[in-house]
């Protein structure tokens, strides 16, 4: 076992170390997000608007396969993660080989349940022009097969955080997630099917597992497969069961309204708003990077360093919030030029006030990792699975009210209140459950406010009227964000600038 198995829970938690963590984690996932986006517009053109359609939804089942572990994959991180701040780090393995074990019977049994549901969602539930549905069924029907990879590949990434191993296996991830874009685009110009797509996507997975489970074997010899202690999983099912139910219903907040908008209004429909979703989606690059660092580092320290906790809290949603802003302001601004750009004028005008509404929503929707991880990392996942259950019932009736009244845009504004209504909902939850985090949900209200009425303020108005107030808002939210950073972050950067300046 390696020597972060006895660090302690201030060396896990200290402020470089998450400070590397995030840009490591951004990295791997920033590189491979800008030849997407450059690649896109080329599987838009091979696919058609109808398959690109298909293909968003496809991507988003692969998010829902996440739900398949029953959260045993994000509780064995913060189970390994709490024994190695507490110096038990040799008591992982046992743990780790019971949890591989369980997931891959778990997504076996789902993956055959989703394989036999295909033909219902291709035949009945989604409007699929019937020249595409044998290819659809074939198609989505590989990618469920593929479900043990994908929570698989989960729970290893997880092994490797609990180490914070982010630079070595981001390393890894970066070439590899290049080809999770490539790969549909050669898969495409070798055979005009979307089958072909879904294979080269499994074929990805299937190497990125195995190079994380490359990495891992350092930490964990063997995987822990030859010793697997069963009795280890009970407090991971109870913790994992409220992760699972939490991660189901964010699944479902997130990705319904598309099915819905196929369901109610057509596949056209899907493209024009999916598109700008999967867009501004994109840009939980940001938060995850912060959040996979965040909850080792939190699980190591929230016993026995609630300060240092409550400062980690207000560093990562600063960073978080400094990260995202400027991007969002810049897509509600000019929505409807970016996509032009991209993906040309009917894009532009079919989704460009659903870009606008989104980049609104997609701000909160980012700030609201910070407090849920904490949740996730002190043990309260049950507060926002509940929490999400509530949310549930309100906003996907109001999705599909909207959506009949308004049309897409009306989906797009029932998503944007509903992440607003989850990040500050997040925020007070966590400074109920863990009061050391009050503090500093107080110092961020002013922050995320401003933000928030800013882009919201600048959606209806014309570029040049929504540049003015852009402008004006980030330096009010650069302004307030000075005030309430830590001292010593301020005292870094007051040195690296005096550095570059000199």
């Amino acid at each position: 076992m390696t020597g972060t198995a006895s660090e302690g829970p201030e060396d896990r938690a200290g402020g470089r170390r998450l400070v590397s963590g995030v840009l490591w984690n951004a990295l791997g996932r920033g590189i491979p997000l800008l030849i997407a986006l450059g690649i896109t517009p080329v599987l838009v053109h091979l696919l058609g608007t109808e398959r690109w359609g298909l293909f968003t939804l496809a991507l988003a089942m692969v998010g829902i396969f996440g739900v398949f572990d029953l959260g045993l994959g994000m509780a064995l991180t913060r189970a390994v993660s709490e024994a190695i701040g507490e110096g038990r780090g040799r008591d992982a393995p046992a743990l780790v080989g019971a949890t591989l074990y369980s997931l891959l019977g778990l997504s076996a049994v789902m993956a055959a349940l989703a394989w036999a549901f295909m033909p219902v969602l291709i035949g009945r539930v989604l409007i699929v022009p019937p020249g595409l549905e044998a290819e659809a069924l074939a198609a989505f029907r590989v990618l469920a097969a593929a479900a043990p990879l994908v929570v698989l590949n989960a729970a290893l990434w997880g092994v490797l955080a609990a180490w914070q191993r982010f630079r070595a296996a981001n390393l890894v991830n970066m070439p590899v997630s290049v080809f999770y874009y490539l790969g549909p685009v050669i898969a495409l110009l070798a055979w005009d099917s979307l089958v072909g797509v879904m294979l080269a996507l499994v074929a990805v997975r299937l190497a990125s597992g195995l190079a994380y489970a490359v990495l891992a074997l350092k930490d964990v010899p063997g995987l822990g497969l030859s010793r697997p202690r069963f009795s280890l999983l009970k407090p991971l099912l109870r913790q994992g069961g409220w992760m699972s139910l939490s991660g189901a219903l964010t699944q479902v907040l997130l990705y319904a309204d598309r099915f819905l908008v196929g369901a109610l209004i057509g596949l056209t429909a899907v493209a024009f708003y999916a598109t700008p979703l999967d867009l501004v989606m994109r840009m939980w690059i940001l938060p995850v990077a912060v959040a996979q660092t965040l909850l080792p580092a939190i699980a190591s320290s929230y016993r026995a360093s609630p300060e240092r906790t409550a400062l980690l809290m207000r560093r990562g949603a600063l960073i978080v919030a400094g990260l995202v802003l400027p991007a969002c302001l810049v897509l509600v601004a000019f929505a409807e030029w970016l996509l032009w750009l991209w993906l040309g004028n009917a894009f532009a005008e079919g989704g460009g006030m659903v870009l606008r509404i989104l980049g609104v929503g997609i701000f909160f929707s980012c700030l609201a990792f910070v407090p849920g991880t904490l949740l996730d990392a002190i043990g309260r996942p049950e507060v926002t699975a509940t929490f999400s259950l509530a949310q549930a019932a309100v906003f996907l009736p109001l999705g599909v009210a909207l959506l009949l009244m308004i049309g897409i845009e009306g989906a797009a504004m029932a998503w944007a209140l509903r992440a607003a209504t989850d990040c500050a909902g997040r925020f007070l939850f966590a400074a109920r459950f863990y009061p050391p985090a009050a503090e500093a949900g107080r110092m961020l209200r002013p922050v995320l406010a401003v933000a928030g009425v800013g882009l919201a303020v600048m959606v209806p108005l014309p570029w040049m009227a929504a540049v003015v107030v852009g402008g004006v808002t980030l330096g009010v939210v650069l302004w307030l964000g000075w005030r309430v950073a830590p001292e010593d972050d301020r005292a870094m950067l007051l040195r690296r600038i005096g550095k570059g300046a000199a």
